[in-house]
């Protein structure tokens, strides 16, 4: 299987690990860590797997990831009641249904799912 790991700075593990697995739900794949701040750690969650860096340097700050998900309301629904969501999931024009929410860090997390139907307005005919 080939993939593709999108690894995101942050600023401190243990603060990471708060965020994305006590609120995100995500377990922990790996963590390489002599002081529980400053290293790596793997998470995991189904197909999802993301990896922060503590500190992350050459690299840019504030980063953006997308995670294609089956529904990004169900995922909204868990995610807000832990963690801050930047705005409730809605239909883009171009075909995706969307949310998201910023780590600790700055960096961006993009929810993508397939997009709901419009609710069919119940018209009686007389």
């Amino acid at each position: 299987m080939e993939r593709a790991t999108p690894i995101l700075p942050a600023d401190d593990l243990t603060v990471a690990k708060s965020f994305y697995v006590d609120g995100l739900g995500f377990s922990i794949r790996f963590e390489v860590s002599d002081d529980g701040k400053n290293g790596l750690l793997g998470l995991e969650r189904g197909t999802i797997y993301l990896t922060l860096d503590s500190p992350m340097s050459g690299h840019g700050r504030e980063a953006c990831v997308s995670l294609e998900v089956g529904d990004a309301d169900a995922y909204y629904d868990e995610w807000r009641q832990r963690v801050p969501v930047k705005r409730p999931p809605r239909n883009e024009e171009w075909g995706a249904r969307t949310f998201d929410l910023i780590d600790p860090f700055g960096n961006t997390i993009f929810v993508m799912g397939p997009p709901r139907a419009a609710r069919a307005s119940h018209h009686v005919a007389v």
